[in-house]
């Protein structure tokens, strides 16, 4: 059951990361219309720093490819791990409703963590 589990958190966390990742690039999923005033001007932060999305999406793409493979699932559960953080850190601040989303991708990472401890445990 746990082979499954971990299975199945790794290939949705990964599969959205890999589409929030391509989107950056690629721009097919559009904006919403309505944003909160607040959101726009963090968003035209963004914006404005030409290199941060590209960063961003770089890794997740890197992160989300990694954790589709189970060889490389914690070396992506870490590459992913600072993004959800971030987005976390933004849902919590700016717009509460995305946390419903964020907070079960971060503990699906989380989860993968543990269960890849003693793949990790060298790093400690």
């Amino acid at each position: 059951m746990k082979k499954i589990t971990t299975l199945a958190a790794a290939w949705i966390l990964g599969l959205m990361f890999l589409n929030g990742g391509l989107n950056k690039f690629l721009e097919y999923m559009p904006m919403p219309e309505q944003m909160n005033p607040e959101m726009q001007k963090d968003f035209a932060a963004f914006v404005e720093i030409s290199w941060l999305m590209p960063l961003v999406g770089i890794g997740e793409i890197l992160g989300g490819l990694l954790l589709l493979f189970p060889r490389f699932r914690a070396l992506g559960a870490i590459v992913s791990f600072p993004i959800l953080i971030g987005i976390n850190a933004f849902c919590a601040s700016v717009e509460p409703s995305g946390l419903a989303l964020a907070i079960p991708l971060l503990l699906m990472d989380l989860y993968i963590l543990i269960t890849d401890r003693e793949k990790i445990k060298p790093l400690f």
